[in-house]
């Protein structure tokens, strides 16, 4: 499991691989991730958007901005959690993951809370480094 708090806001993330989904036969592989979003503050928080960078094992990056996670914006009160799981195809048999979640204090202002780096890596792949 990967963690990382920023103001307040504790980022577990937990990535698995799913042979079921994956062709490495084809350069198919996924992953998904289960991420859990922690308030440990005093104050009411909304997630507004999210932002990931996705690095392939050949260096290749892809970015990704949206709102919300999953369909979603949730609000987060204090001691309160939010868990969503998603997903990741790579061409490659790993990359890696690293992002943020912009939020908002329920209203005032909005702040940043990184995702830590996370890695994708799959049972193709003996020589990861990652």
């Amino acid at each position: 499991m990967y963690e990382k708090v920023t103001h307040d806001i504790c980022i577990s993330v937990r990535p698995f691989y799913l042979e079921e989904q994956s062709s490495p036969d084809e350069d198919r592989f996924v992953w998904a991730y289960r991420v859990n979003i922690e308030n440990q503050g005093d104050e009411t928080v909304q997630l507004l958007n999210r932002y990931w960078r996705i690095t392939d094992k050949l260096g290749r990056l892809q970015e990704v901005r949206g709102p919300g996670v999953v369909g979603e914006q949730p609000v987060l009160k204090p001691g309160e959690s939010f868990e969503y799981t998603s997903g990741c195809p790579l061409t490659t048999p790993s990359g890696i993951m690293v992002g943020s979640y912009e939020m908002t204090i329920v209203g005032g202002d909005r702040f940043n809370v990184e995702i830590p780096a996370f890695s994708l890596d799959s049972p193709y792949d003996t020589g990861a480094i990652n």
